[in-house]
């Protein structure tokens, strides 16, 4: 123990750490990672050793490195090393512990974070089948949104309504200016940041992509829609106005959060249930063999960069660095986007 340390101050060390790093901006999923991995880290060393973080030693640290090897992928006990690097950091810069004893750790760790793994390859017929099992409209808009558009989790969460214009019946609200005249279309803003507000909302999750981009909508994407907002529950105040949909959700929880905005860790369950039963995800598995979200975006873009042959129109969509070729599909969206877009993209419907 640090000298001064009341052990109640040991005991809340954890909970110190998390509102630090919730301070410095990191998302909620983020944070419910950090929470997790340290939790079982505290529970490790309760254990084992009865001790509480500040008083472990790095050979302490080392066993439960040790421990999880045996049920983790080497990519994920290495970013979990990080996570109790980080917090070890922090309780020597904070004066709860004398030296951060994860540093000596990751000298001899020959584990590395994957950057750019080698992913599950999963063929289009497996997919269709997958997406085939998910029946619940709210999942399969999920689903099929993330697989047809390659937006991240978090931003699928913070499409509002007026970002999603549908020439259907369907749609009872005005559409945001940026895609007024460009039906069958999502808009995917660059604005929000998580934990500010955006829209008159505090947003849960941050749109990541470098530029604003608008996303077609095919007929199997577009049916898979109307079929969501036709049992779509309201949310408070829901009067379909101009006014009302320009910070309304245009995806909201069917359960325990009924009518909510859906948030990131939402969407990654949805994904993980199906996943798990499709024998497609593992607890302790990497980004190399566990189906999430992201996966989708990977497969979005290996599949239609291999479609199109056009790099820079999967740049775009995606909403990656900007350059003068993106510019130029930006302009020439009506033409060049759209087009090569619904002639290429793949069909999920079984």
């Amino acid at each position: 123990m640090s000298e001064g340390q009341t052990p109640q101050q040991q005991a809340n060390t954890v909970e110190y750490f998390l509102q630090d790093i919730e301070h410095h901006g990191r998302n909620e999923r983020t944070a419910a990672a950090y929470q997790r991995v340290l939790t079982d880290y505290e529970s490790f060393l309760a254990e084992r050793f009865e001790k509480a973080p500040p008083e472990a030693s790095y050979r302490d640290c080392m066993a439960w490195i040790h421990e999880l090897r045996s049920t983790h992928s080497e990519s994920t006990v290495a970013t979990y090393a990080s996570y109790l690097n980080r917090f070890y950091s922090y309780l020597e810069r904070v004066g709860h512990t004398d030296e951060n004893p994860m540093t000596v750790v990751l000298e001899e760790m020959s584990e590395s974070i994957e950057s750019n793994p080698t992913r599950r390859d999963i063929t289009l017929p497996e997919m269709r089948s997958f997406v085939a099992d998910v029946r619940h409209p709210l999942h399969r808009a999920i689903v099929v949104t993330l697989l047809k558009t390659g937006i991240r989790a978090g931003e699928l969460c913070n499409l509002d309504l007026i970002d999603c214009h549908l020439e259907h019946e369907a749609q009872t609200w005005q559409p945001r200016a940026h895609i007024a005249g460009r039906p069958d279309s999502l808009f995917v803003s660059t604005e929000h940041t998580y934990g500010e507000e955006s829209g008159g909302e505090r947003r849960t999750a941050s749109n990541k992509r470098k530029r604003e981009t608008v996303i077609p909508i095919d007929d199997e994407l577009k049916e898979v829609l109307v079929r969501w907002l036709a049992v779509r529950p309201d949310v408070a105040g829901d009067s379909r106005t101009p006014s009302a949909a320009a910070t309304e959700p245009l995806f909201v929880g069917t359960a325990d959060s009924w009518g909510q905005r859906l948030t990131p860790n939402v969407v990654h369950h949805v994904v993980e249930q199906y996943a798990r039963e499709r024998g497609w995800y593992r607890t302790g598995g990497g980004a190399s063999e566990n189906v999430t979200p992201h996966y989708f975006r990977h497969f979005f873009t290996t599949h239609l960069r291999d479609r199109t042959g056009d790099r820079g129109i999967v740049q775009y969509l995606r909403g990656d660095v900007a350059s003068d070729v993106i510019d130029t599909y930006t302009h020439n969206w009506g033409d060049r986007v759209r087009e090569t877009y619904l002639e290429h993209i793949y069909s999920v419907a079984p």
